[in-house]
């Protein structure tokens, strides 16, 4: 049983890697197509030669990075696990205080090892095609800042739910749910206050004809927008967005200062409409309702087969909540591949209602020229392949987005 155990997690590990990078590859290839008609001035031919090239580069780079991800979890599996459990074991007595160190160890030879690719694709790649505006230090204080941040909150939370398992054995998993329900309801409205700051500045959107024109939407769509900030993603990327945040009284909208420097205000009120869309239609609240019940059913089913003591003797270890949970981990892949496949198709039709809402209240023309443009700006597929797409796209195609604002018109 324990050689069942061990084949079907190494199979799992391969098969999660095999259909990844197969869905990548077919994806890539089918950028050569085309481009769809009603996307085609997205692009200039000289552009579209820089996309192109841009999309060549990011891909030869996720497949090396992919190969090596794959060889290390191999390495891991077939043996690195039990040694560092060992190892640890011989250090430290208190199980609690293993757990955590076993992941903090095994969360930093990850980073570590991602690290260069990280540095590669920053300063090399972003670089060349205009994207990255990051200095270094900026680079090394964002992860010093990570590290503080998964020192000051994550070993906290993580030290409870461990202490949770030891404590209530089976029964456990019901009392997590409700911690990290409630940790995810407290970051969802606390993220952009506390969280967004200690990376980027964030300020309230001046005075001016923008500022009234947002006044009139707001007066629109009874939709109080005292809490616009624009936040200083040039510091890091030319890249342009925006995005929605909490609810309540904690709602926010904020807008990418590069978005505020390359869209008009028409698309500028857009996509602000889209925005306030994902509001009035909920969405915000969906999604953590849909997240916090898959939190359930994942803690559910890891209380049922954590126990099972040839999970460990397949990997030739002691019991323990680390190691429990990585096995379950790789176990619950499919499960775990499926409910993005569905979590991703509900995140899209979000989008398309958003997208008509945003017609309805502003402008559909205005929304389609600044989807465009930030397509154009951020050298996005114009017509990625629909698998790929339906794996692993939170927002639908360009082309999607395009056809379906028209053709509400």
């Amino acid at each position: 049983m324990e050689n069942t155990i061990f084949i079907l997690v190494i199979a799992l590990i391969i098969a999660d890697f095999l259909v990844g990078s197969g869905l990548g590859f077919i994806n890539h290839r089918w950028r050569k197509k085309p481009v769809p008609e009603a996307v085609k001035d997205v692009y200039s031919e000289e552009k579209y030669i820089t996309y192109q090239n841009y999309k060549q580069e990011t891909f030869r780079l996720s497949v090396i990075t992919s190969f090596i991800t794959l060889a290390a979890t191999l390495v891991m599996f077939l043996g690195g696990f039990a040694l560092l459990d060992n190892w640890l074991r011989e250090l430290i007595s208190a199980e609690i205080a293993l757990s955590i160190i076993f992941f903090a160890v095994v969360g930093i030879a990850s980073d570590l090892l991602s690290l260069p690719f990280d540095i590669y694709s920053t300063f090399k790649i972003e670089q060349k095609y205009g994207f990255n505006t990051m200095t270094v230090k900026t680079f090394i204080l964002d992860k010093i800042k990570t590290y503080m941040l998964a020192l000051i909150i994550g070993f906290p939370l993580l030290y409870l739910i461990i202490w949770l398992y030891m404590t209530f054995g089976d029964n456990f998993w019901w009392m997590v749910w409700i911690v990290i329900s409630v940790f995810s309801i407290i970051m969802s409205l606390l993220y952009s206050s506390v969280i967004v700051p200690i990376f980027n500045k964030q300020s309230p959107l001046p005075d001016g004809q923008l500022r009234e024109e947002i006044a009139q939407l707001a007066e629109r769509t009874g939709f109080k927008l005292d809490n616009v900030y624009v936040i200083d993603g040039s510091k890091r990327s030319t890249r342009a967005n925006a995005y929605f945040t909490g609810f309540g009284a904690k709602k926010r909208i904020v807008l990418y200062d590069t978005l505020l420097n390359t869209q008009s205000n028409n698309e500028i009120i857009s996509v602000l409409a889209h925005e306030i869309g994902h509001y009035k239609k909920k969405h915000t609240i969906k999604g953590l309702i849909a997240s916090i019940i898959q939190t359930g059913l994942l803690l559910f089913l890891f209380s049922r087969i954590m126990n099972y003591q040839v999970l460990y003797d397949s990997l030739g270890v002691v019991p323990g909540f680390h190691i429990g949970l990585i096995v379950f981990v790789i176990l619950y892949s499919p499960v775990s591949f499926i409910l993005s496949i569905w979590g991703n198709y509900i995140s899209r039709k979000y989008e398309y209602q958003a997208d008509n809402y945003a017609a309805e209240v502003a402008s559909g023309d205005a929304l389609i020229t600044s989807l465009k443009g930030l397509s154009s700006s951020n050298l996005s597929d114009l017509n990625p392949h629909p698998l790929y797409v339906k794996a692993y796209y939170s927002h639908p195609p360009l082309i999607d987005r395009v056809n379906a604002l028209k053709n509400r018109s």
